[in-house]
């Protein structure tokens, strides 16, 4: 039996990678959740812990668990699905720019907590959260000035896309102005058939998180 193990849908950005790229590979899997009370999901989805048990994908008696390494495994036992760009240089560019998002951003990811549910019209943005979105602006579009879109490395929805997906909800939520290509891109992105599929799992949650939900 293949399980996929997340928290929150509504919450976790890290559980809507490593779910889409499962979806993206076309494996099937069993989805298991771990409350949002849990004293371990919460210090993840609250930033207070240093490591990130979910998702944690179990295939063939494997474990594997980060989004990273998720990405790695199934493009091995998938290397036809896509998930990375056939081309090197392209491939290359594309783990650039989703290590980045994985080890980077921190203060949007504190300042714009993911929250598909919420939204926070004329939010304001401060310095530090404001580097980080200029930052993915400037990768989105060297991204498309080098691929020609609509997708980060192209025609095809791969790796990269899955790992900015978060920050497409995140600027949904709190209304942040973009540039026509980047809001474009964003739309794109939202209206994706995973992403529409993930969104109505987490308007059906019925949890909450106080701290996340709070209008800053």
């Amino acid at each position: 039996m293949t399980t996929l193990t997340i928290s929150s849908k509504n919450y976790s950005s890290w559980s809507l990678r490593g779910w889409l790229l499962c979806k993206m590979v076309g494996l099937p899997f069993d989805e298991e959740r771990v409350p949002v009370d849990d004293p371990a999901a919460k210090a993840e989805l609250l930033l207070l812990s240093p490591s990130f048990l979910v998702p944690r994908l179990v295939h063939e008696g494997v474990t594997v668990w980060d989004t990273l390494a998720i990405a790695s495994y199934l493009n091995e036992v998938f290397p036809d699905a896509g998930l990375l760009p056939a081309d090197r240089a392209v491939r290359a560019h594309c783990l650039s720019i989703s290590g980045e998002m994985h080890s980077g951003f921190a203060n949007l990811r504190s300042a714009l907590p993911m929250n598909i549910k919420g939204r926070f019209p004329g939010f304001r943005v401060w310095a530090g959260a404001q580097a980080d979105i200029e930052r993915i602006v400037a990768i989105w579009r060297g991204c498309f000035a080098a691929h020609g879109g609509p997708y980060l490395m192209g025609r095809n929805f791969t790796l990269a896309d899955a790992m900015y997906a978060p920050v497409c909800s995140r600027f949904t939520t709190y209304g942040v102005a973009l540039d026509p290509a980047s809001e474009a891109y964003r739309a794109l992105i939202m209206a994706h058939p995973l992403m529409q599929e993930w969104m109505a799992g987490a308007e059906a949650e019925p949890e909450e998180l106080e701290e996340l939900d709070v209008e800053f």
